[in-house]
């Protein structure tokens, strides 16, 4: 059923016993329906706007290639007002690869707050005023809702930024080519943290559309790769992510939900961050 609405009527109606992936408008009122069990969970993967800083010659023309510029675009955002108004509670916000369920989870590295003063005083340090760029995502719902609310939050800041929705599979081969100023994209995520950092950060990078390159990170990323000590290993992340979030190559958003919601029969369910759907131990009551 590929409509999260029909899907969630299906339940409520007794037809359906488990859905996944319900539509976060959605969230609000299903957290205070008693008929149901609402069980979502942050999930491994994660939602990021990036910048091309190194691909072609629309890096060398963006505004983006002084990193106050894209500090600045950071920093009008409010990653709590994206995850109330499109998430619907359920879009926990990200400042990081590594989601709360991970063991190299830093909380030391919070999501970055809102600050339109600071944003603005980093674009005067930069020479500009207003700033004027093209913001590229998949056009879908969700998506274009975020992206609307980022350029509005943007705009309060001296960001101009005129939108281009696309599907997604074109998006992803634009990203390749290098034809994108900033760019926001999903990533499903995976257990070992090397699987959500390495190949979007590095300099040769499969997923580093962007062409982000800074051989220090590199080296860190190699060494964590072959470090089997968790304690040690964690260390080498930390000290890459520092350097990355100085150069600002990108920033995260939030991390993507898997919002479950079960029929009361079922009984013994568990949500897991990778989306798994484990019936081991679940019943259903009569």
């Amino acid at each position: 059923i590929p409509d999260s609405t029909v899907r969630l009527n299906n339940l409520r109606a007794g037809g359906l016993d488990i859905l996944e992936r319900m539509n976060p408008s959605d969230a609000p009122q299903v957290k205070n329906d008693d008929s149901v069990q609402f069980m979502p969970v942050s999930g491994l993967g994660f939602q990021e706007v990036f910048f091309n800083v190194g691909n072609g010659a629309r890096a060398e023309s963006s505004p983006f290639k002084d990193a106050r510029v894209r500090k600045a675009l950071e920093l009008s955002l409010d990653r709590n007002v994206i995850n109330e108004v499109v998430g619907g509670g359920i879009f926990e916000p990200a400042g990081q690869p590594f989601p709360p369920a991970s063991p190299y989870h830093d909380k030391q590295v919070p999501p970055s707050q809102r600050d339109v003063a600071k944003a603005r005083e980093l674009l005067k340090e930069a020479g500009l005023d207003k700033v004027k760029a093209e913001f590229a995502f998949g056009n879908n719902t969700t998506t274009s809702a975020i992206a609307e609310m980022i350029q509005a939050m943007a705009a309060e800041a001296g960001f101009e930024l005129s939108l281009r929705p696309t599907e997604y599979a074109a998006l992803l081969n634009e990203a390749r080519a290098g034809n994108f100023e900033m760019l926001m994209r999903g990533w499903s995520g995976r257990v070992d943290p090397d699987g959500n950092v390495y190949q979007f950060v590095t300099c040769k990078g499969t997923l580093n559309d962007g062409r982000y390159c800074n051989p220090e990170v590199d080296n860190l990323l190699n060494e964590a790769r072959v470090t089997p000590d968790e304690t040690a290993r964690r260390a080498l992340y930390q000290k890459a992510q520092a350097l990355r979030q100085k150069d600002v190559h990108n920033f995260y958003l939030y991390y993507q939900p898997w919002p479950f919601v079960l029929s009361k029969k079922v009984q013994g369910f568990t949500a897991y961050p990778d989306g798994m759907v484990r019936l081991k131990g679940v019943t259903l009551a009569k």
